[in-house]
Formats: structure tokens, sequence, C-alpha cells
């Protein structure tokens, strides 16, 4: 993947590129932190996909607290908002930017539901059984701290972990609705935000006897 296929941006959306976004009825998100702790790993980059392919990568300054443009697109009633691993990346967004992202689809749970025939759901493997597609996974645990500094090989991987997210979900649909899963898959989808509080606040196993 050329660099040039996809923009990126310091601290927020510019306006033109929430205006374009605001117009998709579905978006890929994900992120890329320094660890998997919120309340200790930093936010470094948000990367985002609507169905045309546009892909933009955010840029997240250390210490940043707010990004408004963000705000009003991953919480817009109107566009759903795909990640794989939800769980991880909404926690994130909430702890480090204030941003309670709904309605979400998570492509993890989903694939848990319905690809019942195999335990491997990881984002690598989802993509190359539903679109022939194999991911480059080396830069996945790389220093993402630096960010005015990222590698080609990290901003290739970056929009990569978005750009087939939207095909996905709609294959993934296709095969809840065949075996009768998705209203329990929608269910799950909207229980998200509730799990996510309990992790923030740091409980565990709460539903355990």
């Amino acid at each position: 993947m050329e660099l040039q296929d996809f923009q990126v941006c310091d601290r927020d959306l510019s306006d033109t590129s929430l205006s374009q976004y605001l117009q998709a009825d579905a978006i890929a998100v994900d992120t890329e932190t320094m660890g998997l702790i919120p309340q200790r790993d930093r936010l470094c980059l948000i990367q985002l996909c609507n169905s045309q392919g546009q892909v933009t990568a955010i840029r997240v300054a250390k210490g940043q607290t707010e990004a408004p443009n963000l705000k009003k697109l991953l919480e817009a009633v109107n566009i759903v908002k795909v990640f794989h691993f939800a769980r991880f990346d909404v926690a994130t967004l909430r702890y480090h930017l204030g941003i309670h992202v709904n309605p979400v689809f998570c492509t993890k749970i989903a694939s848990k539901l319905v690809r019942t025939y195999t335990p491997r759901h990881g984002l690598k493997d989802v993509v190359q059984e539903l679109e022939q597609v194999e991911l480059d996974k080396s830069s996945q645990s790389s220093d993402w701290g630096n960010a005015d500094r990222l590698t080609e090989a990290q901003l290739s991987y970056a929009a990569n972990d978005v750009r087939y997210l939207l095909k996905v979900r709609q294959k993934l649909i296709a095969m809840l609705e065949r075996e009768e899963r998705l209203q329990i898959a929608q269910e799950c989808f909207q229980f998200l935000p509730t799990i996510v509080s309990l992790d923030l606040l740091q409980f565990k196993d709460i539903f355990e006897h």
C-alpha cells in the first residue's frame, strides 16, 4: 500500500474529512496504543475507513484529552462504528478522549458467534478467510509513541487494520442471519458500553458465581 492512499492528521479530523465521514452509514475504526491498559498506556493513533476506501490516521499528542470532530463522528447515532475487539478500542477512546462510541459492531464478537468451526478469531484470520487477504501483522507490537516518525510499515499496518472491516462486517452479518444469531449479536453490541464501564472501573468476573 502506498502512503499517499490515505491521509494522516494531527490531533483531530479536519472539518472537510468530518463532513465526508458523516455521510457514511458505517465506518471502520481502530486504535494503536502503547499497551493494553488504558489507565497506564496512552493512545497514539486512531484509524478510520469508510465504504469508499477513504482512510485517515489521526495522530494523538501525548497528554491530549479531546478531539471534538472525532467525538462528533464517533458519537453520531446514525453511523455504525465497526471495530475488531471493540471492547478495548471503545474503552481507550472513552478513557483518553472522553468519546462514548455508539452504536458499535464488533467483528470479533460476530466471528465468535458464527465461526464456531474454528478457534481462530484474530483479525488476520478473519480477513484471510472472508476476504482472501493475508495481513502483515509484523508491526503490531511496535512503538507507536513516536507519532511524528511512524514508519511506512507502521502506517501501512494501521491502514490495513481498518481497510477490510466493512466488507468483513457484511459477510459476518450474512452468516449471522443464516445461522439465526444476528439478534443475539446485536444484543452483545448494545451491552458493550456497560462492559467498558466495568472494565474502566476495574471490575472483574462479576458475573461469576
